[in-house]
């Protein structure tokens, strides 16, 4: 899809004309990969992946009618209805367990914001929210049986990735050793909601800053490396290294280890705007490297400074900070996530909040996990995030987590007629 960040200006007034034109033109996609592996410490043993046969997707047949005009995009790829949900709801009880309690911190969130998907509406969820304030997780197969249906997006086919909370050396004061700052969202930054625009863009944003009359890109990761932001007052910390840095941007949130041994921790505050790259498959189809893993990547970085910089500044996405006090890190909902319970999902095809069923080829991810992130590389209607908290484990599994399978959406029950009978062609008048 064309990006209206990778023009050099942008008139306010032509917003519109051009976000029309973007609605008409070719609007695949090509999802990056997951978030580049991370690997731990030298001498620390990663996890080895656990294979395992996934479920196949339900087979869809015959083909959903289309639906009416205006229904949304998880409506428009199709919905299946799948089987009696304790044939396939797993036994273990511990993964179960957290997302039920995963669910329970979701609930006063799903009930009373707008479902992006259009699957569901607030009041779709009390009852469940209502049980499970009180449910025990001990026995929260039993829950997940009792309140939900299986429901299949599209066909079903998934791709699930890795993240976790990284831990880095950092200082809240710039010395010698530890001078690269960590950015705080800046004022000038804005966000244009398209849909304001138009009907058929809604949905789509684009983030820029104003210049005279016209909105034009924000300063992109060169930029803003070379010290477009510095003495503006944005400098939430510094780290020792830009390299982890860099790494922890994309994992969008995570520690910083002070002198003194404390910790402090950042959480997401926004982004520049421009498009994310993934360095690892670019260096990888320069033959720059063997594989993907943050390992691989910084040793060559590492090794190749002055190239190093400049491949990392091909990703000219840019993540803005802030210092979290509280529970956290904290997911696209503004909640605490839930170290194997929590998965980023598009919510234009997941209601955040949902609970998910995955069966995969890797056994550490297959069961439920609840909707409470988002990512900018997660598009699509069956692509999946896994949080795996923070520690060498996490690193380890989230660094080398790359699954395949199938996907199933947990909604309350009854939501699957009442979509297709509100989404049912229209009879021809006579």
């Amino acid at each position: 899809m064309p990006d209206l960040t990778s023009r050099p200006i942008l008139s306010l007034k032509w917003l519109i004309v051009l976000a029309g034109a973007l609605a008409l033109a070719s609007c695949g996609r090509v999802i990056p990969p997951g978030t580049p592996g991370s690997r731990p410490a030298p001498g620390t043993p990663a996890a080895r992946p656990q294979p395992a046969t996934p479920r196949p997707p339900i087979a869809v047949t015959p083909p959903a009618a289309p639906p009416v005009a205006g229904a949304g995009a998880a409506v428009a790829a199709g919905l299946t209805l799948g089987p009696a949900i304790d044939t396939l709801l797993p036994a273990d009880a511990t993964r179960t367990g957290l997302a039920l309690r995963a669910f329970r911190i979701s609930c006063p969130s799903l009930v009373r914001r707008t479902d992006q998907s259009g699957l569901t509406s607030g009041s779709d969820w009390q009852q469940a929210c209502s049980a499970a304030a009180s449910w025990s997780e001990s026995n929260a197969r039993e829950f997940f049986r009792r309140y939900f249906e299986l429901v299949q997006v599209g066909d079903g086919t998934a791709y699930a990735t890795g993240y976790y909370e990284p831990e880095i050396a950092g200082c809240r004061t710039p010395t010698n050793g530890c001078a690269t700052p960590l950015y705080k969202r800046p004022a000038d930054l804005i966000e244009v909601d398209l849909g304001l625009f138009s009907e058929s863009l809604k949905g789509r944003r684009i983030r820029g800053k104003v210049t005279g009359a016209s909105l034009v890109p924000y300063d992109d990761r060169a930029a803003i490396t070379a010290g477009t932001l510095a003495g503006r007052g944005l400098e939430l910390a510094y780290a020792n290294d830009p390299v982890e840095l860099f790494f922890l941007e994309i994992q969008g949130s995570g520690r910083l280890r002070l002198p003194d041994g404390s910790i402090m921790r950042v959480g997401y505050d926004g982004q520049n705007g421009r498009d994310y790259t993934g360095i690892g498959k670019l260096m990888k189809d320069r033959g720059l490297i063997q594989a993907g893993s943050m390992q691989d990547i910084m040793s060559y970085i590492r090794a190749n400074p002055a190239q190093g910089m400049a491949i990392m500044n091909e990703n000219k996405s840019y993540v803005f900070f802030r210092e979290l006090t509280g529970a956290g890190p904290l997911g696209a909902l503004g909640l605490p996530v839930t170290p194997e319970a929590t998965v980023a999902a598009d919510p234009t095809f997941v209601p955040l909040g949902a609970p998910v069923l995955l069966s995969l080829d890797r056994a550490e991810p297959n069961g439920l996990w609840i909707a409470q992130d988002t990512g900018g590389a997660i598009k699509g209607a069956n692509r999946f995030d896994t949080f795996w908290g923070a520690g060498e484990r996490a690193r380890a599994i989230a660094g080398g987590m790359s699954a395949r399978g199938s996907a199933l959406l947990l909604l309350p029950i009854g939501t699957y007629n009442r979509l297709t009978q509100q989404n049912a062609a229209p009879s021809p008048q006579p």
